[in-house]
């Protein structure tokens, strides 16, 4: 039997929910997601950026998430994510701000604007809680009023299901989670038992699995995932050693010339030593608070 391919890499995730084929997986998958937040289920949903061959894993810039609306227009984004990006938070609001505004042309009201739903799906612990799903609105603080509903994130965190969460004949988000983890196909069964779309997310599974061309293009988005992790793990490192060596050289050079001073050099260090890992200047200003001219500037002055 040829050996499964893994569903969490971005690739296959949108291959199996977000193609124009698979619609009934997507609208299954969040139909149990809404369930477990107390939502009715949704009727109908149109994949609004579906899976197609342009959607190469060879391009290094592809977002590769699946875009939904319902028949009421409300707004859905689907996104796998490997590996911790370190302002996961932030990118989850910058990503649904945009959604959200994007329903807005020239001249509309601001009436005219539906809820947005942010779904991530998280391969690695992110939220200081034991729930494998999480689900976030706005809310006042002593009252609890809300303030809109159109605001609504879902945090699904892989590792933390736990013995509590094994595949039940009942279904459930569970099950759905417990296939993306990787659960073994001798349990397939008992996951499929009330989740019959599930069945048809694993025959996709299995069909792609030994479809050459879809593991030549999984094996190389799994590459520059990898490659992506790795950089981010060196960029943290060097982000930690650098603000470890600025704070012992802030402190020497401050006496002489003031802290400010000698904490500015350090981050230049560190933004050196970043673009020598090859960091682009974004990411490094993301993690110096360097504006990006100031680290080309760098750049070009330690040639």
């Amino acid at each position: 039997m040829t050996e499964l391919l893994d569903p969490r890499n971005d690739f296959l995730f949108k291959r199996i929910f977000g193609s124009e084929e698979n619609q009934d997986v997507l609208l299954a998958f969040l139909n149990r997601t809404f369930t477990e937040a107390h939502r009715p289920p949704l009727r109908e949903i149109i994949v609004l950026n579906p899976y197609i061959e342009k959607d190469s894993p060879l391009d290094k810039q592809s977002i590769l998430d699946i875009r939904a609306r319902t028949t009421e227009g409300e707004l859905i984004n689907v996104e796998m994510q490997l590996f911790n990006r370190y302002d996961m938070e932030k990118r989850t609001l910058f990503y649904w701000s945009k959604l959200y505004s994007s329903q807005l042309v020239e001249g509309q009201s601001y009436s005219t604007l539906k809820r947005c739903v942010t779904i991530n799906i998280l391969d690695f612990a992110l939220l200081k809680n034991d729930l494998y799903h999480s689900v976030f609105h706005l809310h006042e603080d002593q009252t609890g009023i809300t303030l809109t509903d159109d605001i609504e994130i879902h945090f699904l965190e892989l590792p933390k299901l736990n013995a509590q969460a094994a595949p039940t004949k009942q279904g459930g988000l569970a099950n759905w989670l417990l296939f993306l983890k990787g659960v073994t196909p001798d349990q397939w069964e008992v996951l499929t038992m009330n989740e019959p779309k599930l069945k048809k997310a694993m025959d996709t599974l299995e069909f792609l699995s030994q479809d050459q061309e879809a593991r030549m293009r999984y094996e190389a988005r799994q590459k520059y995932l990898h490659d992506q992790a790795s950089l981010m793990e060196a960029a943290k490192n060097a982000e930690l050693y650098g603000f470890k060596a600025g704070m012992e050289k802030g402190i020497q050079e401050g006496i002489e010339k003031g802290m400010e001073k000698g904490i500015e050099q350090s981050l230049q260090q560190t933004a050196l030593r970043m673009l020598k890992l090859g960091l682009d200047t974004h990411t490094i200003s993301q993690v110096t608070g360097l504006n990006e001219s100031e680290i080309r500037t760098l750049a070009h002055s330690s040639d």
